[in-house]
C-alpha cells in the first residue's frame, strides 16, 4: 500500500478493471456487508422507511457490488436497482438476485431521467472517488432525486487528504485508489450540491475494521 495518487484523470477505469479482477474473490468473502452490525443495519432500514414515506420512486444503490444491500431494501419493501462501475461484480450481483436489476454506470454520470429516484444509497462506494469528482457525483443525485428523496451515504472516515492505494488484495494486482474524508466534509458537499443533511453518525471500528465508519443521511 502507498499513498493515494494525486491523479484522478482515469479512476473510473482503474476502479473498474481492479473490482473486475477481485469481483468473485470478494463476493466470496463479504456475502452481505450489513450481517455483522446491527446499527449499520438498522441506518439502512431508517433510509429505507423514509424514503417510502416520501415517495414510490425506486431508489438507486451505486456501488452495489454483490448486490446485498440492493436486495435487503428489496426485502424491505423498496423497489430498487443497482449500479456498479465493474461488468463483473454486476454480472455477480444478476447472478445472485435475478428478481433485481443491475447494470453498469457511474455516480458522476447517472443515465437517468431528473428528478425519477426516491433514494440514493451509496455504501463505501465514494472512497473511490477523488475529491474534484465528488461535486460532479452530488450534483447528479440532487438532479436524479425527487424533492424530499433521500441519499444515505457510509464511508470510512480520516483525516481530509488522507487516504491510501492498494495494489494488491486477494493475490490479485490493482490499482485502487481509496479516501478518507470526514462526515462535516461530506456534509458540506452535499450541501453545496443543494442536499439538506439531516443526521450524521460516526461509529469505532467493529472486528477487523481499521477505520470509523461514517454514516450521512441527506434530503433533497
Amino acid at each position: 500500500m502507498s499513498d493515494v495518487d494525486a491523479d484522478p484523470a482515469d479512476f473510473l477505469e482503474t476502479t473498474r478493471l481492479s473490482y473486475d479482477r477481485i469481483a468473485k474473490e470478494y463476493t466470496a468473502r463479504h456475502p452481505d456487508g450489513l450481517a455483522a452490525n446491527p446499527l449499520d443495519k438498522s441506518l439502512v432500514t431508517a433510509f429505507a422507511e423514509l424514503v417510502a414515506a416520501n415517495s414510490p420512486a425506486p431508489v438507486a444503490d451505486l456501488g452495489s457490488g454483490p448486490g446485498h444491500v440492493a436486495a435487503r431494501l428489496h426485502d424491505l419493501g423498496v423497489a430498487v436497482f443497482g449500479v456498479d462501475v465493474s461488468p463483473g461484480m454486476v454480472a455477480l450481483a444478476r447472478e445472485a438476485h435475478p428478481h433485481l436489476r443491475f447494470h453498469v454506470g457511474s455516480m458522476t454520470a447517472l443515465d437517468l431521467p431528473d428528478g425519477t429516484l426516491g433514494g440514493i444509497l451509496a455504501l463505501y462506494s465514494t472512497i473511490h472517488v477523488p475529491d474534484e469528482q465528488l461535486p460532479v457525483a452530488f450534483a447528479e443525485f440532487h438532479r436524479t432525486l425527487v424533492p424530499g428523496g433521500h441519499v444515505l451515504l457510509a464511508f470510512q472516515s480520516g483525516r481530509e487528504g488522507g487516504g491510501t492505494r492498494l495494489t494488491e488484495r486477494f493475490g490479485y494486482e490493482i490499482d485502487l485508489p481509496y479516501y478518507w474524508r470526514t462526515p462535516e466534509t461530506m456534509g458540506a458537499l452535499l450541501g453545496a450540491a443543494g442536499l439538506e443533511v439531516r443526521a450524521t453518525v460516526l461509529r469505532e471500528p467493529d472486528g477487523e475494521e481499521k477505520r470509523p465508519r461514517a454514516f450521512v443521511l441527506a434530503r433533497r
